[in-house]
């Protein structure tokens, strides 16, 4: 049996891979999208403080 020992740098490795991906996978989004996604984001907002 081998013991893998998981440091801080190799889970901020990891976690700035998982940054970048998502970084790269919104940037792939339709103009549309992110416009959609932001009235959504504001008309929740709006409604909680109601």
């Amino acid at each position: 049996m081998t013991l893998t020992v998981y440091t801080i740098e190799m889970a901020y490795a990891h976690m700035r891979q998982l940054q970048e991906l998502a970084n790269r996978s919104r940037a792939h989004q339709p103009a549309a999208a992110h416009r959609a996604d932001r009235t959504a984001r504001l008309a929740r907002r709006t409604a909680k403080k109601r």
